[in-house]
């Protein structure tokens, strides 16, 4: 029978469970270390369920180290257990995230962490890997700065992910890697990067010296508010001309390596978005040009039906659009913002027109209200900016007029006279 010795805090209440099964004798009659796990028991059970429930475990335990399991768990490394656990989340992981996941693993991680026996990794471990990251360089060009508080938060969500893993496992008690039990950097809380009403206006009117593809991309990504991958991924068929709406079914990624290719919108969020006759009328004008190329290159070109493309007619890469948006507020003398800035502008100026958070949240598809609701501060931000416009306007000047000036000072001569 596995023993079972409940552990207390100060109070007196049990938090948790060490429970041991005896591994025998060696061949020269020495005892061998047992088998050992710890059982926390859930806050809300009471002390009779916890009992029983830790009696339960402790079942179980013994049977896995009757079965082996428990020796080859114990003796697994976090190396080892990797390809298991990019086997388990590649199942429920978008692609891109797979792709981050994987790169973290293997450049952080693994060099960190790899030799490491699983069962034997503790906090310190975790929080000496933390301070490893916080020297770590950025991997942005130029950047000669250690990675941000926000990023290294990024990369210790996978390895908590692997853990938590383990611990469904029954692999590991607890999760070694959980934030309550490292002493982090306060990540930093993104700004929202906008364009004002006045320079969504003058972008506009600079954009009609562009070339179409590039007008329609960039006036879809104001009115629809779509995400860079989702505009890509739109096919001529997407657009309702009667009804004037843009469908958003799928978006496009390029994973290193690979050609670039579609998957589902974030959260899943198909959605319809109606846009102004006057993006209509650029799309069909658009739909010609792509008519004229396919024309023009014949059997090297590939139609797919994709609004923005390639010169052959293949879908465009993802990462075109950031390259040609850099060089458009370049070239125009604009201050340099993302392109992801034209998704957080949309938002922004469809609540300065009164449009509800929930309307916006459907526009955006946004899986819950409150990523919706950081554009609120933006709106506070132009309150405050009103207010200060106002107050400048209607504050009545302190300087007394022409003739309340001399009325003062008669009285004041006239002593002087006297």
């Amino acid at each position: 029978m596995p023993s079972i010795t409940p552990r207390k805090n100060k109070a007196g209440e049990v938090i948790s469970y060490r429970i041991r099964v005896s591994r025998g004798y060696d061949s020269e009659g020495n005892k061998l270390k047992p088998h050992e796990m710890t059982w926390k028991p859930s806050p809300n059970m009471t002390p009779r369920q916890a009992e029983k429930e830790a009696q339960r475990q402790a079942l179980l335990f013994e049977e896995q180290c009757k079965s082996g399991l428990v020796c080859t768990q114990q003796n697994l490394t976090l190396a080892g257990f990797i390809p298991q656990y990019l086997e388990t989340v590649g199942e429920t992981l978008s692609p891109a995230t797979y792709e981050f996941y994987s790169s973290v693993i293997h450049r952080c991680i693994l060099p960190a962490l790899g030799n490491h026996k699983l069962s034997q990794i503790k906090p310190v471990h975790v929080q000496a890997f933390v301070s490893q990251l916080n020297g770590m360089e950025s991997q942005t060009p130029h950047a000669n700065r250690p990675i941000s508080p926000n990023t290294v938060k990024r990369y210790l969500c996978v390895l908590q992910s692997i853990f938590r893993q383990a611990v469904k496992l029954g692999i590991l008690p607890e999760n070694p890697a959980s934030a309550e039990k490292l002493t982090l950097k306060k990540p930093v809380k993104p700004e929202i990067d906008i364009f004002t009403k006045q320079e969504a206006a003058a972008m506009l009117e600079a954009l009609e010296q562009e070339p179409l593809q590039f007008q329609v991309l960039i006036q879809l990504a104001i009115i629809t508010g779509a995400r860079r991958g989702e505009l890509v991924a739109l096919r001529f068929e997407d657009i309702d001309k009667a009804a004037n709406k843009v469908t958003i079914s799928r978006a496009a990624i390029k994973l290193t390596g690979e050609p670039a290719q579609t998957k589902a919108p974030k959260d899943y969020e198909v959605r319809s978005i109606t846009v102004s006759p006057y993006c209509i009328d650029l799309v069909q004008l658009l739909e010609q040009e792509k008519r004229r190329e396919r024309l023009r290159l014949g059997s090297q070109w590939h139609e797919g039906g994709w609004l923005f493309t390639q010169w052959n007619g293949e879908m465009m890469n993802p990462c075109t659009p950031t390259r040609q948006f850099s060089k458009f507020l370049k070239r125009n003398g604009f201050r340099h913002r993302k392109f992801h800035a034209l998704r957080h502008t949309s938002a922004t100026l469809l609540l300065y027109g009164g449009v509800s958070l929930k309307q916006v949240q459907g526009r955006l598809g946004h899986g819950d209200i409150e990523t919706t609701n950081k554009y609120l501060h933006c709106l506070q931000e132009a309150d405050e900016e009103a207010a200060g416009v106002l107050q400048s306007m209607l504050t009545v000047s302190r300087k007394p007029k022409p003739e309340q000036a001399q009325t003062q000072t008669e009285p004041t001569q006239a002593k002087a006279g006297a």
